[in-house]
């Protein structure tokens, strides 16, 4: 009778425990301007461990799904960008108050004289450059590669860039396949999908990601992607041109480690 009553406190005690975990799996807030302590609506917050998403009320308040140790980014167009690690205590206490600082920019004189243009457009057509891109179709994949000139030598260092090894893309690509499992739930999320979508800074992408800005032109150029695409294309589309290109590169190495093992 003893050991029944242990089992069945036991019991009570760990149903009480995930009834308290699942009461506790978000976490809320109220975001506000430091200059004047107002709130602000339409600021993003992103949970990255968990790759969800959400927006500020008219009220500045939010709430998102989160755990302990969590990290919440939280970004606004003309504010510096804040990254919050979820504590037990902001678990416990729904009214947290997060603090952003506007961004102090400043505008430099700019000249837009660049191709020193005459107005006459068959001249001016001649003083402007132009780059053609290209794209490669190879065999057994569903996308193809977009190359940045047409040259004998412009399809090799596509295919080089893909089978070599030894490059910064298999490095990549192979020490970071936990963080690239997050490329597909970003996809899901609209909220994400719609920030990325406005944006062109890299920064969301990279705070996902788990890598520097600086990695990501990088890791387009070795994916083949033209330097006007690198350049010009919003978050987004970035998004998906590395998603793309990973799913093609795990495509790629299972057939590699096929061949190898079929020539054994």
């Amino acid at each position: 009778m003893r050991y029944l009553l242990i089992f069945f406190l036991l019991l009570t005690t760990g149903f009480s425990f995930a009834q308290d975990t699942s009461l506790k799996s978000k976490v809320s807030g109220t975001i506000l301007n430091s200059a004047n302590l107002l709130p602000l609506s339409n600021v993003n917050v992103i949970n990255i461990n968990k790759v969800k998403g959400t927006v500020t009320n008219g009220r500045g308040t939010f709430e998102i799904e989160a755990t302990a140790n969590d990290t919440i980014h939280v970004t606004c167009i003309g504010y510096q960008s804040l990254r919050v690690r979820v504590t037990n205590d902001w678990i416990k206490n729904p009214n947290t108050k997060i603090v952003l600082t506007e961004k102090a920019i400043a505008l430099e004189e700019v000249f837009v004289r660049k191709y020193m243009l005459t107005g006459y457009l068959e001249v001016d057509s001649k003083l402007i450059p132009y780059n053609e891109n290209y794209s490669y179709s190879i065999s057994g994949l569903s996308k193809s590669y977009e190359g940045g000139e047409r040259s004998p030598g412009a399809f090799s260092r596509v295919m080089n860039s893909i089978f070599n090894p030894a490059d910064m893309l298999y490095n990549f690509f192979g020490n970071k396949p936990k963080e690239l499992k997050k490329l597909k739930e970003m996809r899901k999320d609209d909220t994400v999908r719609n920030l990325l979508e406005t944006k062109f800074d890299r920064e969301t992408i990279a705070v996902l990601l788990g890598i520097d800005k600086d990695e990501i032109p990088e890791i387009l150029q070795r994916c083949n992607y033209s330097q006007t695409f690198i350049e010009t294309a919003n978050d987004l589309q970035i998004l998906d041109a590395i998603s793309g290109c990973y799913e093609e590169y795990k495509v790629l190495t299972k057939k590699t480690e096929k061949y190898v093992k079929d020539k054994d």
